[in-house]
């Protein structure tokens, strides 16, 4: 057994510090008018800053016996006693402390690599002085993104930037911005901007920093475009050009095809000419726009959820790529079941979901990353009999995973008289056996397979029975406007 006794340790250490016969090195600290000089033990110093450890290394005492000596003229005094007496004692008190000393200590600590507390300052800011960042951001987002180590801080600025953009390039010089922190906020899924304002942006940006080339790219000559090209290599990656409208496309984009690269611009253009053209395989779809309140999915995500949508709404539905247009989001997706927390037993779903209108389903097949459900504009119901639903307006789907859309196959159905099936011991089934979840009533779901009877398509190549990872069954509550 053993016990520490840490606060009479602290304590004693700060004694030492105050003490002024036992020093041997002085620390100057500031600059002018406002320097102190502090006295302190060069062995504590050395085992408790990296930086400090360094910085004594190549300032050995002198044969003579002189004190070592060194500068710190970018700490100030005050910041620098605090910085002692957590390096003595362990302790830090910021009750007392405006936000912007504290982040000046932050800054301090960050220079003389004391990542413990560097972590705590960043922490209890992001914690207890969420306003007070906010209003100061400009400050904030500066002294982050000068360090490589206060990473905490730099994804709380680039969070904020992306949920308001537009308080962010009103209140920041966005040119300002290091290409770091410029590629950290556009390759965000849930950049709150629309594609358009964040390509005129990233313009924007080069521009000031080639302030040689005019604003006009009809003026520019091929190596001005190299130039700029160059400036933007990582960026141009990064926007999501296919998200853009046709007249979007055609008066911001054409103007600086040569940026894009020959292959690039091609398949945009196919895109507008070609609603039926295939994009790459490397495509970035749409960001998460105004997404609050829409879904908690943990197996798909919202450009599946987009999708579905489209396919409910029957809006471009001939069209297989309009995914790689705007997100369509008229719906809210309102959880009502999900396996993994409420069970996987037919009675835990008809309890939860019948008598309920227009419900999608998800379930991801255990092993694979294979997604399958389908859409019941009715009301699930349970029966101690086989009892089918009829409707046309159901369908059935399969996604080979939440990010391929290419290959996603959607199916309508074909027997409207058997487009659903009801029964007390099965969960979510679509037509006769095209999904179906089924087992005693007592026991999980272990009776599932996909085979095609009432619906048009085939969504999987296999009708062997396969398992659940999850499952969850949602209803649709269209938005207000």
């Amino acid at each position: 057994m053993s016990k520490q006794f840490f606060p009479n340790l602290s304590q004693n250490y700060i004694e030492i510090l105050k003490d002024d016969n036992y020093y041997d090195i002085t620390i100057e600290v500031g600059n002018d008018p406002n320097v102190k000089i502090f006295r302190a033990h060069m062995i504590i110093l050395y085992y408790r800053s990296p930086f400090l450890r360094r910085t004594l290394s190549s300032n050995k005492k002198n044969d003579n016996g002189a004190l070592t000596h060194i500068k710190l003229s970018n700490i100030s005094p005050d910041i620098f006693q605090i910085i002692l007496k957590y390096i003595y004692g362990g302790f830090i008190s910021l009750n007392e402390q405006e936000p912007s000393e504290i982040l000046k200590v932050l800054a301090a600590a960050d220079q003389l690599l004391l990542q413990e507390l560097v972590d705590y300052l960043q922490t209890y800011l992001i914690e207890n002085k969420s306003e007070w960042m906010e209003q100061h951001f400009e400050l904030i987002y500066q002294t982050c993104f000068q360090s490589n180590s206060l990473l905490e801080l730099q994804q709380y600025c680039t969070n904020f930037m992306a949920k308001f953009p537009e308080k962010i390039f009103k209140s920041l010089d966005f040119t300002l911005l290091s290409v770091k922190s410029l590629v950290s906020l556009i390759k965000r899924d849930d950049l709150q901007m629309r594609e358009i304002e964040i390509w005129e942006h990233v313009l924007k940006w080069g521009l000031e920093k080639n302030p040689t080339l005019l604003p006009d790219p009809t003026t520019w000559s091929d190596d001005e475009f190299k130039k700029m090209k160059n400036t933007l290599q990582h960026c141009l990656p990064l926007i999501r050009f296919f998200s853009l409208s046709a007249d979007e496309f055609v008066q911001k984009v054409r103007p600086y095809k040569k940026l894009l690269g020959r292959q690039l611009y091609e398949e945009l253009l196919n895109s507008y000419l070609n609603s039926d053209s295939k994009p790459n395989d490397n495509i970035l779809l749409p960001r998460y726009r105004n997404i609050d309140g829409i879904i908690d999915s943990r197996i798909v995500n919202l450009n599946v959820i987009s999708l579905i949508s489209r396919w409910i709404d029957n809006v471009d539905v001939k069209s297989k790529f309009a995914y790689t247009r705007e997100l369509y989001l008229p719906y809210e997706f309102k959880l009502l079941l999900r396996g993994s927390k409420d069970g996987f037993t037919p009675k835990k779903f008809h309890e939860l979901c019948d008598g309920i209108p227009h419900t999608v389903t998800f379930i991801k097949i255990k092993g694979t990353e294979e997604i399958i459900g389908g859409y019941n504009p009715l009301k699930w119901e349970s029966h101690m009999h086989a009892v089918y639903g009829e409707t046309k307006d159901s369908f059935i789907f399969f996604f080979k995973n939440k990010n391929n859309f290419k290959d996603s196959i959607l199916s309508y159905v074909q027997d409207m008289n058997r487009a659903l099936f009801y029964h007390a011991e099965f969960g979510p089934t679509f037509g006769s056996d095209d999904i179906t979840i089924g087992v005693d009533d007592s026991e999980e779901y272990d009776c599932c397979w996909c085979k095609q009877e009432s619906y048009k398509k085939k969504i999987r190549d296999t009708d062997d029975l396969f398992s659940i990872e999850d499952y969850e069954v949602f209803q649709i509550i269209k938005k207000d406007d």
